[in-house]
């Protein structure tokens, strides 16, 4: 039986590639030393094309692929995914949701914990040999009872939220619209919300709409004593404010798994002894990273099925 033809457009997971290429007859375009050409001579032959949150598609890729019917993505992330133009076209566009909920949530727990904790500085001052010397590690900050605010509540929000009450900590959040069947405290005002907890969480998608929410007046809400934590994207924050806010200790802390402009971070973070940074790894175990491919998979195997 001829395997049906599918365009990966950048690199992917070996082992997602392997599973692909037992299933279907894999085309690569980012090997392609003319990739405009193959696309002109090519294109025609594929239904379906496999990308990434980080590969993204375009609109302008789009109308290159006048076959394609579907588009797997391995993420759940669509802001780098041109949904809207795809939809125009008739063509289904499927991601990764669910099966990395929990590592994510746990990035974000273990971000809190390692900057509120002072771990890394800490590990940084028993290397150093100062603990050696006899000087004392400054006390750090606890989270127990006091309030963490969640800005976005969705899939991974919600998992977020419920490891938080496993620590003690008081949950509020923050969305467009007040969620009737969340038991958190709500709160319409994302400045309010900053000003009235010790940690705020960034876990909401990316993209236009979402550019910058995380603005200098809700940073600087958050105050010295706060901390930051962000697995959502670089782009909900005012990047140029962050930094300012954390040199200044206008801002205590912050924990650092995404950035505006990935994989580039802002050299001035790098000689800050309050902030971690993590080079985007919320999902990134083995164990999820597999179930992803295994979901890029099953999306094109379920769409073939109804319409082979």
């Amino acid at each position: 039986m001829t395997k049906q033809p599918v365009l990966v457009l950048g690199r992917l997971m070996p082992y997602l590639l392997a599973e692909l290429e037992k299933r279907y007859a894999v085309e690569k375009l980012y090997e392609e030393k003319d990739a405009l050409r193959f696309l002109q001579e090519n294109a025609g032959r594929f239904r379906a094309a496999v990308t990434s949150t980080f590969t993204g598609i375009t609109a302008d890729m789009i109308d290159l692929l006048p076959a394609v019917e579907i588009i797997s993505s391995f993420g759940v992330g669509t802001d780098s995914l041109d949904v809207a133009y795809a939809n125009t076209k008739g063509i289904k566009v499927a991601n990764t949701p669910d099966v990395l909920n929990e590592d994510t949530a746990n990035m974000a727990l273990l971000l809190l914990l390692a900057s509120t904790r002072d771990l890394v500085k800490n590990d940084r001052f028993v290397r150093e040999g100062r603990w050696a010397k006899g000087e004392n590690a400054p006390l750090a900050l606890g989270i127990e009872g006091k309030r963490v605010g969640l800005v976005g509540l969705g899939r991974i929000g919600s998992v977020i939220a419920e490891k938080l009450l496993a620590f003690g900590c008081d949950v509020a959040y923050h969305t467009r619209n007040k969620k009737p069947d969340a038991p958190y405290t709500y709160y319409g005002n994302l400045v309010d919300l900053a000003r009235d907890s010790a940690a705020l969480v960034a876990i909401l998608p990316g993209g236009d709409a979402t550019q910058g929410v995380i603005s200098r007046e809700v940073l600087t809400a958050l105050g010295p004593d706060g901390t930051f934590i962000n697995v959502a994207r670089g782009t909900v924050v005012d990047e140029v404010a962050l930094v300012e806010l954390l040199q200044s200790g206008e801002l205590g802390r912050a924990g650092l798994d995404v950035f505006a402009d990935e994989p580039n971070v802002p050299e001035a973070l790098f000689t800050l002894d309050n902030v971690i940074l993590q080079p985007h790894m919320g999902s990134a175990t083995e164990e999820t990273r597999r179930a992803m491919a295994d979901r890029v998979v099953t999306n094109l195997e379920t769409y073939f099925a109804e319409k082979p």
